[in-house]
């Protein structure tokens, strides 16, 4: 079966919405279906901070409250327009469903009816067809997008910066991946046991440990290198060898944060061009044990990720956010210019569940690995689980262990690996 594939239809009897908060305190939309079997299903929409400039388009309010950042428009949205077109009527599919939506709301990127609202509903009939075909909702994932299930490696944040974070540090995130642990459990065990090490290290050092919007800890630092010692010291701490085949490191600079224009990045007080950043990322690579590297450079810089990607030759993975943001088109574009050998997969930023699954067979059809992740404004929905099971891409970020919002997604990889021990576990190589 493919999303495109006819499967037990669904037939929705009510469709309402309400604003709930997210892991930011700001608004978001969460969506609740009714079944004509009388079973409700539920969606909520996360939200960035970091984000792309070709993104879908959340809808909110401005004005005073909450910053601007309400959603009742979101919220009427879908209970005025989108609700009358959905309720009642039998769907055949998700790919069905995304249309209509896509066809009401008549713009390329959500902008009238709001990404927010869209996603959440996308979701939610997503959970309404597996329940319907009778699957769990990541075997109907995995079916409907022709995939092999594999449980992932989880890439935890453990420290946080750029726009994620109150302090200096101008790189936005620093993960580890237990890349070698034996299991799902075993590599959740290990992120917080690192994470806990890291904590002990902050404190000593520092006298805090703070945390930033994704629930890694956030010292008053300012240059990758100390965060990199850290983290392998934390590691050590922990009774772990870092390693990229054991517990590995991934950055996610988000360099649009620290992008000067003209080939030009500042960090750290140092202003360097797009050879001198290669060269600095290349040093790291070559200190520490870095697997990943996520947004290295600016989304409109083409050249400094040609660069990045010449000078790497394979040797490690090369994320583009930012550069893509989930959609099939960009990432064509993209591995036909040479410009990374991985995509971050975030199913609101291109706006339905349909729409994400397309940009994942794209990238497996360009050769390229995918990585399924959170936003820094997160719910306690656990869909992106679901999906990095389901599409057996192998890779998942969700943040530290810590914070309920996003130890449910990790929480729930392990749920899914208690009732399937079969399944594998690791990148998919």
């Amino acid at each position: 079966m493919s999303a495109d594939s006819p499967s037990a239809p669904i037939v929705l009897t009510a469709l309402t919405a309400r604003p709930i908060l997210d892991s930011r305190g700001y608004p978001t939309v969460e969506v609740s279906a009714v079944l004509d079997d009388g079973t409700r299903v539920r969606a909520a929409a996360p939200a960035g901070a970091s984000t792309g400039a070709h993104e879908a388009v959340e809808r909110r309010d401005g004005g005073e409250a909450y910053s601007g950042r309400g959603v009742d428009a979101a919220v009427a949205g879908v209970e005025r327009e989108i609700a009358p077109a959905l309720v009642g009527s039998a769907w055949a599919s998700i790919t069905e469903v995304d249309r209509a939506l896509r066809d009401l709301d008549g713009t390329h990127d959500y902008r009238r009816l709001g990404a927010n609202a869209v996603v959440a509903v996308s979701i939610a009939a997503s959970r309404a067809f597996a329940h319907v075909a009778g699957l769990s909702l990541h075997t109907w994932i995995a079916a409907a997008s022709g995939s092999s299930e594999r449980l992932p490696v989880p890439h935890f944040n453990v420290l946080n910066g750029g726009a994620h974070a109150a302090n200096a540090l101008d790189f936005q995130e620093f993960m580890i991946a237990p890349v070698g642990a034996p299991d799902e459990a075993a590599a959740v065990r290990i992120g917080a046991e690192v994470y806990h090490a890291l904590a002990a290290l902050i404190r000593q050092r520092y006298g805090t440990a703070g945390l930033g919007d994704e629930g890694g800890f956030a010292p008053p630092v300012e240059h990758p290198r100390t965060v990199l010692d850290l983290l392998v010291e934390a590691i050590g701490d922990a009774g772990y060898r870092p390693g990229r085949d054991t517990v590995a490191i991934a950055l996610d600079p988000a360099a649009n944060y620290f992008y000067r224009g003209a080939g030009r990045y500042e960090t750290g007080g140092t202003l360097r061009d797009r050879a001198q950043m290669v060269d600095f990322y290349l040093e790291l690579f070559d200190e520490y044990p870095i697997r990943s590297l996520e947004d290295g450079f600016a989304e409109d810089d083409p050249e400094g990720w040609v660069a990045m990607a010449t000078a790497a030759a394979g040797r490690w993975q090369l994320v583009g956010d930012d550069l893509y943001v989930t959609d099939p088109e960009r990432i064509e574009r993209g591995a036909a210019a040479g410009l990374s050998n991985a995509v971050l997969i975030k199913p609101n930023q291109i706006g339905t569940v349909s729409q994400t699954l397309a940009a994942i067979a794209a990238a497996r059809d360009c050769g390229m690995s995918c990585m399924v992740s959170h936003r820094s404004g997160e719910t306690m929905d656990t869909f992106i689980a679901d999906l990095v099971v389901g599409t057996g891409v192998g890779q998942i970020k969700s943040g530290a262990p810590a914070r309920g919002e996003r130890v449910a997604k990790y929480n729930r990889l392990m749920e899914i690996e208690r009732d399937h021990p079969e399944l594998p576990y690791g990148l998919d190589r």
